[in-house]
């Protein structure tokens, strides 16, 4: 049971990053520069993403964010910097690999067992795997109606990842 919950896990919640990625790609250059919604919904949500992945280091307090990014997103003030797609994109790719290791680390009952204690969620690593995965789901969603909003037309929907587990 533990490889087949850990590839369906993956197939699916692969599949969000991978639209949150082709939302990344799709938003043009100069809808880039104009809109900085975009990019700091993007920002927002990848931080959590690999926030959230991060059970070795639960607490807001001791999470480090890969450089070049901050803490930003723990302080009421919006990030005043911009970030390039590129760097959005290796950021996506570090959650891609945090989720890979934690689905391939952990057996089915580590999952359920280890526990995600913050301030302001506990969660088993399995209900917060859900939890994520709807956040980025839910701020790609929001990233392709800016876009429609801009007369670009979305990427299309994913069905599954594009890449395995392994």
């Amino acid at each position: 049971m533990v490889p087949q919950l850990n590839t369906l896990v993956w197939q699916q919640f692969g599949a969000a990053i991978d639209m949150l990625e082709n939302a990344i790609t799709a938003c043009p250059d100069g809808l880039w520069a104009e809109e900085p919604a975009f990019c700091r919904l993007a920002h927002h949500t990848l931080f959590f993403l690999v926030y959230y992945l991060s059970d070795d280091q639960p607490g807001a307090t001791e999470y480090t964010p890969p450089p070049p990014f901050t803490k930003s997103e723990f302080e009421d003030v919006p990030p005043v910097v911009t970030y390039r797609k590129d760097e959005l994109l290796v950021y996506a790719g570090h959650g891609r690999e945090k989720l890979r290791r934690q689905l391939t680390g952990n057996t089915a009952e580590e999952l359920f067992e280890k526990r995600f204690v913050s301030e302001y969620r506990d969660l088993c690593l399995f209900e917060l795997l859900l939890y994520n995965m709807r956040h980025v789901q839910h701020h790609t969603a929001q990233l392709n109606l800016l876009l429609r909003q801009h007369g670009v037309v979305p990427p299309d929907w994913v069905g599954k990842a594009g890449d395995s587990i392994i």
